[in-house]
């Protein structure tokens, strides 16, 4: 039998495929993409427009994506046919689209699974087809218009000087709803309330519910949602809100004077419906809230468990299972758990835009057990697989039953509400727990009479809303359709990497730079940092993908009717100095710690450089002021001179050399290092001297007189 080429994405998989497969094949990977976009072209887009059509110039990403081209087509040789078996995505349609150019294959067989298992790669070998162009199409797409608004938008910052990097499609629009949220918080102001409560003998404590005048609605009953992103804090029963001191004394004076009864007792049993298998977005969701992943860790993780072949397919959005998992699963609880096992699955539903031709994350093989796998892989890819196999599970169970109890007692004209609720069934919630706690209330009578042991308040604040955890804001991308599953984690991780945002305390915050950034761009591209608009961009690639639109004609359409309109605009915001207001409006986080010239309090100037990711610096005059915290000391000082081994700062004197770059005199800047004195050049505006142009302005005193490694001897 003839060798035949099966090329894969990941090199993790071809060991597993390779076994799987046998010695009649050859198993290689791409190692992900190996062409991009060229950097020739109008603005270095590597790719032109012209009359309605689009020309692509790839070329290999960088010097192991040539490597990995060659020895593919040395493969190539060796064998009679060629199948690609990139991933089952949009991302991987276009990857097996760049093989086939590349390798200069005719018409190559397609094949797509989402496990790696035995069966599924047969299978999928078995029923190949050809390449979808419509994905293909809508990949290029993609790939054309990140460049262009990254390429064309990105100078835009540049103009900031501030270290701005860059503007992204998704990534703007995301940063945008940090800054949202940052500019809520600042703007919040914190209201007093007082929480009013009364506590009966018979055991249970109730709140002040309004009076037979006013009553609130006591009978709606809260309703409990599946929310991956959510930590486990258990939200507090409160009073209704009383809005003074003197109100809440008040109440609880008169809660005292009156007798107390039970007007009213309302029971019912909920059903809680078992929430669906994972998605990508809730996979990333649930393992930041439970195991504290990143959703880059949490896909770098979930990878490996793919590549193992013991999860399928980890990028999707569908939460359809297989019939033969649905039946494998069954089987499992009919051994297991018979009582768990449900007449008609519950059915969920996936998004509109979701690919059902895939499937939900899922284990390959639910009777794997877990004490053998726990030897075999890492403590991370345990735990997140027994979290992916857990929900999966859950799944396919019944629904949870709970008793819910609402009980109304009065005093007076005033009525107190207290809640109970028992878990009489846990069903699903065997495997996936997100139920609150049981909180039992008393067996109580209408009419009955109750005994008062105390009644009180407290009093409480309005909180501001608060910063999003990773695992909500991916919540919040995929709700307002920012993006895709393969986007969420790299867009996240991109906003951290541009020093756009800082986790603090496991949330989110923006940086000065991020919110600079962002109001700059409100003004300069606003559509751009608009949910909607960039969800409006995500479906015109989908109707692409789905062959509803020509990828070419969108591309022109979006350029000349938008882009290219909105980059004339946005120029002029630059040019008539938006961006310097911008800049003095930016605001940083103040410390405690006082300024010891002029006493106002020092700003905390973020950097990645020092240990506390901030450093002190005073910004309302005085001049080099700057403070640094000391491990030693615990405290913060201002820079030591270093010891006999490191240089020591002398006095430096001004010489009449001018700057290379802008032409301020250089000053003559004496150090000592290892105990000699030594002589620099360096540009004497200090205010220059912070500037990226400027950081190679040193010239050192050779033999040769003056000379530096960036601008060689001086003067010439």
């Amino acid at each position: 039998m003839p060798k035949r080429l099966l090329v894969v994405e990941s090199p993790g998989k071809v060991k597993k495929l390779s076994q799987i497969l046998g010695s009649d094949w050859i198993v290689r990977a791409s190692c992900g993409h190996i062409r991009e976009l060229s950097n020739e072209g109008d603005d270095s887009l590597g790719f032109s427009m012209n009359g309605g059509s689009v020309r692509c110039n790839y070329v290999p990403r960088d010097q192991r994506a040539k490597e990995t081209i060659q020895k593919l087509k040395a493969a190539v040789k060796q064998v009679d046919e060629v199948i690609l078996a990139t991933d089952p995505d949009r991302e991987g349609e276009t990857i097996a689209w760049h093989l086939k150019e590349v390798l200069g294959l005719r018409d190559p067989k397609r094949v797509v699974y989402t496990e790696i298992t035995a069966s599924a790669v047969r299978n999928a070998i078995a029923s190949f087809r050809k390449l979808d162009f419509n994905l293909v199409g809508a990949g290029l797409c993609r790939d054309c218009l990140d460049k262009l608004v990254g390429y064309k938008g990105s100078p835009l910052v540049w103009a900031l000087n501030n270290g701005a990097k860059s503007v992204g499609r998704v990534q703007s629009a995301t940063l945008h709803l940090i800054c949202q949220r940052e500019r809520e918080i600042q703007v919040f102001v914190p209201q007093d309330y007082w929480n009013v409560w009364v506590d009966y003998a018979e055991g249970f404590r109730a709140f002040y519910n309004g009076t037979t005048d006013s009553r609130s609605d006591a009978t709606e009953q809260e309703i409990e949602a599946n929310d991956d992103a959510a930590g486990n804090s258990k939200q507090v029963p409160e009073s209704k809100r009383v809005l003074s001191e003197a109100e809440a004394t008040r109440l609880v004076e008169e809660a005292r004077q009156y007798p107390h009864q039970v007007i009213q007792v309302e029971g019912k049993t909920v059903h809680r419906q078992p929430p669906p298998p994972f998605t990508t977005s809730t996979l990333q969701q649930a393992a930041g809230s439970k195991l504290r992943f990143s959703p880059d860790k949490t896909m770098q993780v979930a990878q490996k468990l793919y590549e193992a072949g013991l999860i399928t397919y980890m990028r999707t959005d569908s939460v359809m299972l297989s019939p033969e998992f649905c039946t494998s699963a069954r089987k499992w609880l009919e051994q297991n758990d018979p009582q768990n096992v449900p007449q008609q699955v519950a059915k969920h539903r996936s998004s509109k835009s979701a690919q059902e031709a895939h499937e939900a994350i899922r284990p390959t093989d639910v009777f794997r057990p877990s004490t053998q796998l726990r030897e075999e892989i890492s403590a991370d890819e345990f735990n997140l697989y027994v979290m992916i196999w857990k929900r999966a599970i859950a799944s396919q169970c019944k629904a949870a039953q709970l008793r819910k109890t609402l009980v109304i007692t009065q005093s007076g004209n005033l009525l107190w509400q207290a809640r109970g609720q028992v878990i009489e069934f846990y069903g699903y919630a065997r495997y996936w727990n997100n139920l609150s706690k049981d909180s039992v209330l008393p067996t109580l009578q209408q009419a009955q009479a109750l005994v008062l042991d105390n009644a009180g308040h407290e009093k409480k604040q309005t909180q501001p809303p608060p910063r999003y955890s990773e695992p909500k804001l991916v919540q919040l991308m995929e709700r307002k359709g920012i993006g895709r599953p393969s986007t969420y984690a790299p867009t996240v991780a991109t906003l951290k990497k541009r020093d756009y945002v800082q986790l603090a305390k496991d949330h989110l915050q923006p940086t000065a730079l991020g919110l600079e950034v962002d109001a700059f761009l409100q003004k300069a591209l606003p559509d751009l940092l608009e949910a909607e608009f960039t969800a409006k961009m995500e479906d015109a690639l989908d109707a692409i993908a789905l062959g509803k639109q020509g990828w070419q004609q969108y591309l022109n359409a979006w350029n000349q009717d938008y882009f290219v309109p909105a980059l004339a605009k946005a120029k002029t915001v630059v040019i008539s100095g938006t961006n310097t207001s911008v800049t003095k409006e930016r605001k940083y986080e103040t410390s405690k710690s006082r300024c010891p010239q002029c006493n106002n309090a020092l700003s905390k100037i973020p950097s990645t450089k020092v240990k506390k990711k901030y450093f002190l610096k005073c910004t309302s005059g005085c001049e080099n002021i700057v403070l640094f915290w000391s491990d030693r000391s615990k405290s913060w000082s201002t820079p030591q001179s270093k010891e006999s081994g490191s240089q020591q700062k002398l006095p430096s004197s001004i010489t009449s050399y001018p700057c290379p770059v802008c032409k301020k005199p250089l000053e003559q800047y004496s150090y000592t290092k290892d105990g000699q004195k030594k002589t620099m050049l360096r540009c004497s505006n200090p205010q220059s001297r912070q500037d990226k142009k400027h950081k190679d302005v040193a010239y050192f005193n050779t033999a040769k007189g003056w000379w530096s490694p960036k601008f060689g001897e001086l003067g010439s």
